[in-house]
């Protein structure tokens, strides 16, 4: 069955289309004239009834009109099955015939949902992200990532990577900003050999080693290195090893100082950073303060 919006619609399509007069076209559709010229007003109660089916259906995916309309009659409202069909179809509501699945936390207690940075320079990430010269020989971006800020402390790009490289790297940062509380990374072989667990015990930080094929424990650099992907490697073809440096330098600085982060109140990372001024061993600043409470 056809509702009156529906045939409002097909007498302007034909009025415009075939140039008829609005009374030729709603005797064509069935439609009133009293109908055509006068719309229905909107109706909050319906309106309400509308949202109320849309949260219900994200609370429960797996349920269907028959279930809500039950469910808002134990809420106490008074409502027809056939009422809510209509407006379950109107509002494309249907329960999905492939589900995903949740992950849940898990039982890794180093995860970023479990350790959560509460400061800057307390939890740096580390990862890999691998990309390729027109040759076809190997590029290796080694990415650390401060998880409060959201700068990126280094973009370091080399053919491969040992354990000392990556020792290097993050020495270098630490002459630069001081040391972190934790380091949090993968397993992969260059992060877990027993000079760089050395090396981190002697300058007292934490290793946080994510579980085994659990990559969303390491969220903010594996957000980092998808948007590193998108708007930098899949755009750039490098001709050589030192062109993939200079670019990668590049596209760092304005990544901390131009670009827009949508989790810092669309503030730069280093923008952000600045209105923090924490320094090095300062007791831990509230975890979900906004950015515009913090002005100096």
């Amino acid at each position: 069955m056809v509702g009156p919006a529906r045939k409002r619609e097909a007498v302007g399509h034909l009025q415009r289309e075939l140039e008829l007069s609005q009374r030729r076209a709603c005797k064509v559709v069935g439609q009133p004239r009293a109908t055509q010229r006068r719309p229905p007003q909107p109706d909050a109660a319906e309106a309400r009834l509308r949202e109320r089916l849309q949260a219900f259906s994200r609370q429960r995916p797996r349920a269907g009109y028959r279930t809500a309309c039950g469910q808002l009659r134990q809420e106490g409202l008074r409502v027809n099955v056939k009422r809510v069909h209509r407006l379950w179809r109107e509002e494309g509501l249907k329960v999905p015939r492939k589900q995903c699945k949740k992950r849940r936390l898990g039982t890794s207690a180093n995860g970023r949902q479990r350790r959560v940075a509460t400061r800057p320079n307390e939890v740096w990430s580390c990862d890999f992200v691998s990309d390729q010269t027109t040759d076809g020989r190997r590029l290796k971006f080694l990415c650390v990532v401060d998880e409060f800020t959201r700068e990126c402390l280094a973009l370091e790009v080399r053919r491969s990577f040992r354990a000392q490289d990556v020792i290097a790297v993050l020495a270098g940062l630490i002459a630069q900003r001081g040391a972190p509380a934790h380091l949090r990374s993968d397993n992969g072989p260059e992060f877990v050999a027993l000079a760089v667990q050395t090396w981190l015990k002697a300058n007292a930080i934490g290793a946080l080693y994510i579980a085994p094929g659990s990559p969303w424990e390491n969220a903010y650099v594996e957000s980092f290195n998808s948007r590193l992907r998108d708007e930098h490697l899949n755009r750039e073809a490098f001709a050589s090893l030192l062109e993939a440096q200079v670019l990668a330098a590049g596209w760092r600085r304005d990544y901390n100082e131009a670009r827009p982060h949508s989790a810092l109140e669309y503030l730069a990372p280093v923008v952000f950073a600045a209105r923090w001024r924490a320094p090095v061993g300062a007791p831990p600043l509230p975890a979900h303060a906004s950015a515009e409470t913090l002005k100096p």
